[in-house]
């Protein structure tokens, strides 16, 4: 949603020039590339590909403009090119950056607040794509976890394009000059660009999607495909008329087509986003020849020429207007809601573009005065970043709830009679403000898990706690609802002088299980290898104790379950099992923060966290069949029908089912005295 293309009326000359300054058609690609985005995040209309259109546009645009300009100067000024770019890009971003930080610290929680500044640090210089890669961000998500600056992914692939471009497309040119006298060097690098990127983003989408989808690597072959059309854009426009035109309407059609078939159950960035970007590439290189009867003839309107020049406004607005509007009007998000978020997006992209971005790209003093242009860009880059950091650091969180006194030292679980009274009093926790603000980060300290992509467990220095010197060996062997009970057991290897081994994978059942991660868009097959290499580890352990604990699966099977059991049962050891812990399913620090008035709902029925009874009663059978000592972990979080949020002053979860790991902590005597026996036993 970057490119620019000159609005202004063609001149006479232009229409008989076949190779033109000026294109129509791709003024009117810009829009429908705007509307298919638009309409698929609102979910208007289920088409993708909106932004590989843009990426195909701006490498188009841009490559035209820096080989032309290497033609007649022999070199590139990179002044005036980032000068252009700082004008036309950063003064939208700066606002829009700001204004969603605004309206998040109005209408969202404290502690989504500060994940969403970081976010916007992150694309106030252009490298929330990578950031989002790290995280392992699913972008089709529709869970609430998404962040109003996610969007910016691919202005920042943009923008790393636009700082290397001109340098490395220079060099090629003066090197394809000396070496072949002409530009095939340039072209050979292009092709080896698309084919290498595409071959990385393909072979990644099944390894690593979030890394596939947002990284500069995989993602870059679509706007070098551009920059490849635009070093032939000469050649394309000698094309005869007649095969350009077809050409033009057979990439429309091909555009639309391969965009409606892409679902959000696609595996993407993968192959399916070359139907969109090769349907644009068709209409760009049949236009170089200016076909009198082309596509042109419909995406040269008023209405798609004044779209197309509001539309990166549209695009900077629509999502962050799209994430906290169900904050704003408080209630059940409709399809309605949808398409007002759509039509007040493009009225206030109107507003901006008049406003703001026409103001900073038509000034005169910017325009004849390059560097004056790069050091506009670069203030306004350096006061939206020193807006993110205010904001995480100085900006006092806007909190809704009433604290009891500073109870930094409280016990968190000290016996079932705690449970009961926390249940007694969840219309009135006792909660600290100290307590409440650390609850998102106190996550367990002992232990180890590894990430989706990992296939194979290999133990680490992390993965061993406890008493690291101790005679007997206890393995934990489960997905993240065994990891989170790391403190917990530091404190019973120390007492009892046992190392523990811990032996985990996120989403990953330690029965085995058909495992499918949303995320991923396929089966979990990163989890049955680990498995395997996990149980072959433990049997080589020969350990004392191994301890199952996990979140119950919907795909579970008796027959998994004994599967796994039988293994360990192997090995030896005595075998105990932890049954899961509640599943809130809502971010419980979240909804302490948010709900003043009704603290009560951040305390759940029992019946509603403690999912999936017919698989947990079928995995506790399991294992005492295979005389497993079971350990009923429920009393310690929930009593009298009810899950409180905060026991003995700790707040009981970091996140949606995940427990902090203060509570953990806490639990040690709980769990203690059945190890105890075991291993005296």
């Amino acid at each position: 949603m970057t490119t620019d293309t000159r609005t202004r009326r063609r001149a006479p000359a232009a229409q008989t020039e076949r190779l033109r300054k000026y294109r129509p058609d791709i003024q009117g690609l810009r829009a429908v590339a705007i509307m298919m985005v638009v309409s698929m995040h609102c979910g208007i209309l289920d088409i993708h590909g909106g932004v590989d259109v843009s990426f195909v546009l701006s490498g188009f645009l841009i490559g035209g403009q820096l080989l032309a300009e290497i033609d007649k100067t022999g070199k590139v000024s990179l002044t005036k090119f980032w000068a252009r770019r700082f004008r036309r890009l950063a003064p939208g971003m700066a606002v829009t950056i700001i204004a969603t930080a605004v309206l998040s610290w109005i209408f969202v929680s404290p502690f989504r607040f500060r994940d969403y500044m970081t976010d916007g640090l992150a694309a106030s210089v252009s490298l929330i794509n990578w950031r989002l890669a790290e995280n392992g961000t699913d972008y089709f998500a529709n869970d609430g976890t998404q962040s109003p600056y996610q969007h910016f992914w691919s202005l920042g692939i943009e923008e790393q394009f636009y700082v290397a471009a001109p340098i490395v497309l220079l060099v090629l040119v003066l090197l394809s000059r000396l070496i072949f006298r002409n530009r095939v060097l340039v072209a050979l690098f292009l092709i080896a660009a698309v084919g290498g990127s595409f071959y990385l983003g393909y072979t990644q989408t099944s390894a690593n999607q979030p890394m596939a989808y947002f990284s500069t690597p995989t993602r870059i072959w679509e706007i070098s495909f551009g920059v490849l059309l635009a070093l032939s854009a000469t050649l394309l426009s000698r094309m005869n008329t007649g095969v350009a035109a077809v050409l033009t309407w057979i990439g429309l059609g091909t555009l639309i087509v391969t965009g409606l078939m892409i679902t959000s159950e696609t595996p993407l960035p993968g192959y399916a986003v070359a139907g969109p970007l090769l349907g644009a590439a068709m209409v760009i290189a049949g236009g170089c020849a200016a076909p009198g009867f082309g596509a042109e003839k419909v995406l040269d309107n008023p209405v798609l020429n004044f779209i197309g020049n509001v539309s990166y406004g549209w695009y900077l607005l629509h999502w962050p207007l799209l994430i906290l509007f169900p904050s704003m009007i408080d209630r059940e998000f409709a399809y309605s809601d949808r398409l007002r978020v759509a039509v007040f997006s493009f009225l206030a992209a109107i507003a901006l573009h008049y406003v703001v971005e026409k103001r900073f790209r038509e000034s005169v003093r910017l325009a004849v005065s390059p560097w004056r242009g790069v050091f506009t860009g670069g203030a306004l880059t350096a006061s939206t970043v020193a807006a993110m950091v205010i904001a995480l650091h100085v900006v006092p969180l806007n909190l809704s709830v009433a604290f009891s006194a500073d109870n930094a030292s409280a016990p968190g679980f000290g016996g079932t009679e705690s449970v009961k009274a926390a249940v007694a009093k969840r219309s009135d926790p006792e909660i600290s403000e100290s307590n409440l603000l650390k609850s998102p980060d106190d996550q367990t300290e002992h232990g180890c898990i590894d990430n989706t992509e990992i296939t194979k467990f290999v133990v680490r220095d992390d993965c061993v706690i406890g008493d690291p010197e101790g005679r007997k060996t206890v393995v934990v062997f489960g997905d993240s609802h065994s990891w989170q009970w790391g403190n917990a057991f530091q404190e019973i290897g120390e007492d009892l002088h046992a190392k523990i081994v811990t032996v985990a994978k996120g989403g990953c059942s330690p029965e085995n299980y058909k495992i499918v991660r949303a995320e991923l868009g396929r089966e979990y097959t990163e989890c049955a290898s680990w498995r395997a290499s996990a149980l072959e580890y433990i049997k080589e352990l020969k350990p004392d104790v191994v301890v199952v604990t996990n979140r119950v699966q919907p795909t579970a099977t008796r027959a998994g379950a004994e599967e796994t059991f039988d293994a360990l049962k192997a090995t030896g050891a005595d075998l105990v099992y932890m049954t899961d812990t509640p599943y809130p399913g809502f971010s419980v620090p979240d909804c302490l923060v948010e709900n003043a008035d009704d603290l009560a709902s951040c305390t759940p029925k029992a019946e509603k966290v403690v999912d999936d009874s017919v698989n947990r009663a079928m995995e506790r059978e399991v294992a005492e069949e295979n005389g497993a000592k079971v350990i009923d972990t429920i009393p310690a979080f929930c009593a009298d029908g009810y899950c409180p949020a905060v026991i003995g002053g700790k707040v009981v979860y970091f996140d949606y089912s995940h427990m902090t790991g203060s509570y953990a902590k806490s639990l040690a005597p709980f769990l203690e005295p059945t190890f105890k026996k075991v291993l005296a036993g």
